[in-house]
């Protein structure tokens, strides 16, 4: 089959959805209707004589074929990326770009809400997708499936041997609801220990409060996990349950959701957290304008 009888606009669907599994979100990631990525994803299906995505329960997952083409499409559309779309400059006030950042929902409060309320005029058409941390973020960036990861330092350890630059610190903290009747200003190690958590679960990537409170032969009773910073937080307000959070999100939410930040009494490791991206993008002057631009807005929260 020769090149010029396929749509090579196919490939950019298919990328999208071989990444996203889910229609809608490969339209959106396109900006294109829902009906015209149905219509792509057919011409696939009948381009490789396979489904591609097949529904298990509510989600669609990805065939052996599909699998097997996670990896070489990405990389065939980087490569096309870094040809054509080259360019001697980049003006953020006329220039459009696109990236896709992973990191967890406290990051994107924490960081990059305050990042998209300051660049908002300066690059109005500049998108970001954002996706959550998953086991294989090393594998992602290095295949341009993501072109930035924002993860604490002692998750990354030595898994993503790529650029990096620190961003901010912070630490954990333990909330609860304002009116929580057993939790003063101050709580022991016995308190802590004993309180029912709503917790972080991390999906695929182990938080660091597990890793540490096992170190420390800590167990504390968890009633409901989330993989979600943000999600326990809300949970709070008029209950007895309490989390381990980051000081930087709790404070965004402390009046909104009622809550009440005390002092956590057990070590617990401090946060972190940096930015990491793929060498290959160190020329590229998208990729330097919004690094220089997330590294600006972590130096002011």
């Amino acid at each position: 089959m020769r090149l010029t009888s396929v749509d090579l606009n196919l490939l950019v669907a298919l990328d999208a959805l071989l990444t996203e599994r889910n229609v809608t979100r490969a339209a959106e990631r396109m900006s294109v209707g829902q009906p015209a990525m149905s219509a792509s994803l057919a011409k696939l299906r009948k381009h490789f004589d396979d489904p591609l995505l097949v529904r298990e329960g509510r989600s669609l997952q990805r065939t052996p074929l599909a699998d097997a083409l996670v990896g070489p499409v990405r990389e065939t559309l980087s490569a096309a990326e870094a040809v054509l779309l080259r360019s001697p400059s980049f003006d953020p006030a006329r220039d459009k770009a696109a990236f896709t950042i992973m990191a967890a929902d406290y990051v994107t409060i924490v960081l990059l809400s305050p990042l998209l309320e300051s660049i908002a005029e300066e690059a109005p058409h500049l998108r970001i997708c954002m996706r959550p941390v998953e086991a294989d973020f090393a594998d992602q960036l290095r295949s341009g499936a993501v072109d930035m990861v924002i993860i604490p330092t002692k998750l990354a350890d030595r898994k993503i041997p790529f650029p990096h630059e620190p961003l901010f610190s912070d630490r954990y903290v333990l909330v609860v609801d304002r009116n929580h009747p057993e939790v003063n200003d101050s709580v022991t190690p016995e308190q802590a220990t004993s309180l029912r958590y709503v917790a972080f679960s991390g999906g695929t990537v182990s938080p660091i409060t597990n890793v540490d409170l096992e170190a420390l032969n800590v167990h504390v009773p968890v009633e409901l996990t989330t993989e979600s910073f943000v999600v326990p937080l809300l949970l709070l307000a008029g209950t007895r349950l309490a989390t381990i959070a980051p000081e930087r999100l709790a404070l965004k939410l402390v009046s909104v959701a009622q809550l009440r930040i005390v002092e956590y009494p057990l070590s617990l490791s401090a946060i972190h957290e940096a930015m990491y991206w793929n060498s290959r993008d160190n020329a590229d002057l998208a990729h330097q304008w919004l690094r220089r631009r997330i590294i600006d807005t972590a130096r002011t929260i």
